[in-house]
C-alpha cells in the first residue's frame, strides 16, 4: 500500500517543491516491475508522466514512433507510449528553452494524435505540472490548491476532489476535456488545446469505481448513487409484483452498494441490515488477476451473519455483476446460513461488453451476462431472481445532478464506444491481452495525482479513483484517503517481453 511506503518521514525526506505519483492497477498485459509509473524520458529536456486511462490507437502510434519519431518504447505500457508522443511534441519546437505555448501547442498536437482515454500529468524538470484530459473526458481529472504556511499557493492534480479534500485543498475545479492545465512557481495557466468531442464522462466511476464524498464533473457521487437506489427501487417494486414474491430484509454488499441499498429499503419501506461483515484486509475482488483468486477471496473478505438470514426471503443488492465470482459466492453464503431466498439486485445494467478505456473488464465470454437472459444470469449465480437497473434509469440518476451532460460513456452497457475505432477484431484481440492465463498483475488501484511549491506528493485513483493512501477502492477505509479510477493499460499490439521496442513490423 502506498501509506506502507510513503510515511509522513518519507515524505519529510523528498527533496523538491513539485512531484507526480501513481498507484498500479495495470488493466492488460504485463505486471514486470518496468511499467510501474512515473515513466520518465531525459529528452527532451526531462518529463516525468503518469497516466490513467487506456489508447485504442496504439497500433498505428507505435508504428509512427519507430518509423518517423524514432523514439523506442521500452515496455507495453500506453503511458510510456503517450509521455513519447508529448517528448516528441516538445521535441519538435527545436528550442533549448521552451515556454508556456510550447507545452500547449505540444499537448494539443498528442490529443491530436491520441484517441481513446487518458488523464495524464507530467512533471517537466526545472519547469513545473502539466495536467490535461482527453477531448471526450472520459476519464476524470481535477485541480485545486491552498495557501502553504509560506504564504505561496500549493496546487494538486487528482482524479477525484476527495483526494483534494483530505490534504486541505480547496476550490476543486475539474480539467474540461481537451484542456491542458500548467501549474508553476507562478501561477496557473489553462487553455483549450483541442476541441471537445462529445462529452462522456465513464458512467461506471459512479456505479463503482469513486469514492461517495468525491464530486466528479460536478456531479457528487453520493448523491448519484442514493439515485440509482432510488431508481433500481421502482424496478424492483415491479418485478417482485409481478413475481409475486415478497422481501424480508435488504442487505447491501459492502462497501460501494450501501448507500443506494439504503435508498432503496427506504423506498420499499423494508427493513435494512448489515448482513454481511468485511475483513478490511483483503482488497477488491474485482481487480485481482485470476478467476481462483477472486473465488477465494470473496470468503475470505466477507462473513455472514445467520441472523440477519436465517429463514428469510433476502434481497441483496450490489452494485453490479461482472464475472459473477463474487455475486455467486455472496448468494451461497446466504444461503448457507439459511436464507430461503436470495434475490440479487444490481444498480447497474447487464455488463455485456469489455471496456476499453482503462477499467480491466475481462473478456465477453468471462462477463456473466453476455449472451445470457436475466433468467439465465440469475441461474448461473445460483439466485432465485435477479434484477438489473435499466441503461436509462441508470443515466438519468447520475444526468439529473448535472444536466448539461449530456453523454455518458456506458460501452459496458451498451457496446458503443464514444471515441468510435472499435471494431470486433479489436475486441478479439484486447480478449487476448486481457485473458486471465496472459497476465498477472498487480492489486493495485490507479492514481494520478500531482502538488507544486508543496512538500506532499498525493496520489488519486481507487480501484478508479484515489489518495496517497494506496491501492484500496474508493471505500475500503477511511485510511485510503483517495479514490479513483483507474486504470493505465498498456499498448495493445506489442510483444510480451520488456525491452527495446526494436522489431515493429513496419509493413
Amino acid at each position: 500500500m502506498v501509506r506502507d511506503v510513503f510515511t509522513q518521514d518519507t515524505i519529510a525526506r523528498l527533496i523538491g517543491g513539485m512531484g507526480i505519483g501513481h498507484v498500479r492497477y495495470p488493466t492488460a498485459g504485463s505486471s514486470h516491475h518496468a511499467e510501474a509509473q512515473p515513466f520518465y524520458v531525459n529528452s527532451p529536456y526531462g518529463i516525468t508522466f503518469a497516466h490513467n486511462g487506456n489508447l485504442i490507437n496504439t497500433a498505428a502510434l507505435l508504428h509512427f514512433m519507430d518509423a518517423v519519431a524514432h523514439r523506442h518504447i521500452n515496455t507495453s505500457s500506453d503511458s510510456e507510449l503517450l509521455l513519447n508522443i508529448f517528448a516528441d511534441n516538445l521535441n519538435n519546437t527545436g528550442k533549448f528553452r521552451i515556454n508556456e505555448e510550447d507545452i500547449f501547442v505540444a499537448v494539443g498536437g498528442l490529443m491530436a494524435q491520441a484517441r481513446g482515454a487518458y488523464a495524464c500529468v507530467a512533471m517537466l524538470a526545472g519547469f513545473g505540472i502539466i495536467a490535461f484530459r482527453d477531448p471526450n473526458g472520459i476519464r476524470p481529472l481535477g485541480v485545486a490548491c491552498r495557501t502553504a504556511q509560506s504564504g505561496a499557493m500549493d496546487w494538486l492534480c487528482a482524479s477525484e476532489s476527495a483526494v483534494a479534500d483530505v490534504a486541505g485543498f480547496v476550490d476543486w475545479e475539474d480539467v474540461r476535456p481537451g484542456e491542458a492545465v500548467i501549474l508553476t512557481r507562478s501561477g496557473v495557466s489553462r487553455r483549450q488545446v483541442a476541441p471537445t468531442e462529445n462529452f462522456a464522462p465513464d458512467i461506471f466511476e459512479y456505479v463503482y469505481f469513486a469514492r461517495p464524498d468525491s464530486v466528479i464533473d460536478g456531479i457528487s457521487v453520493y448523491r448519484s448513487r442514493m439515485a440509482m437506489g432510488n431508481a433500481l427501487a421502482q424496478e424492483v417494486k415491479r418485478v417482485l409484483t409481478e413475481k409475486q414474491i415478497t422481501v424480508d430484509v435488504v442487505i447491501p454488499v459492502p462497501d460501494t452498494s450501501r448507500v443506494a441499498a439504503l435508498n432503496l429499503a427506504q423506498s420499499l419501506g423494508l427493513p435494512y441490515r448489515e448482513g454481511f461483515v468485511k475483513n478490511r484486509y483483503v482488497g477488491r475482488t474485482f481487480i485481482m488477476p485470476e478467476q481462483q483468486m477472486r473465488k477465494k477471496s470473496v470468503r475470505k473478505k466477507l462473513n455472514a451473519m445467520a441472523l440477519e438470514f436465517a429463514g428469510k426471503n433476502v434481497l441483496i443488492v450490489d452494485d453490479s455483476i461482472v464475472r459473477g465470482t463474487t455475486s455467486r459466492e455472496i448468494i451461497q453464503m446466504a444461503k448457507d446460513v439459511g436464507a430461503k431466498k436470495v434475490i440479487m439486485a444490481s444498480c447497474a445494467p447487464p455488463i455485456r461488453y469489455p471496456n476499453v478505456y482503462g477499467i480491466d473488464m475481462p473478456s465477453r465470454a468471462e462477463l456473466v451476462a453476455h449472451g445470457r437472459t436475466t433468467e439465465q444470469v440469475a441461474d448461473a449465480i445460483g439466485a432465485d431472481l435477479v434484477i438489473f437497473q435499466t441503461l436509462p434509469d441508470l443515466v438519468a440518476s447520475v444526468r439529473q445532478l448535472n444536466p448539461s451532460i449530456e453523454l455518458f460513456e456506458c460501452s459496458v452497457f451498451s457496446g458503443e464506444y464514444v471515441t468510435g475505432g472499435v471494431d470486433a477484431k479489436y475486441l478479439d484481440h484486447l480478449e487476448i491481452v486481457r485473458s486471465d492465463n496472459m497476465k498477472t498483475k498487480a492489486t493495485g488501484a490507479v492514481a494520478t495525482v500531482t502538488t507544486v511549491n508543496g512538500h506532499a506528493v498525493e496520489e488519486s485513483r481507487n480501484g478508479g479513483a484515489g489518495s496517497v493512501m494506496g491501492d484500496s477502492t474508493a471505500e475500503e477505509g477511511a485510511d485510503n484517503a483517495g479514490s479513483s479510477s483507474p486504470l493505465s493499460g498498456p499498448i495493445d499490439g506489442v510483444d510480451d517481453t520488456i525491452g527495446l521496442h526494436n522489431t515493429w513490423k513496419l509493413g
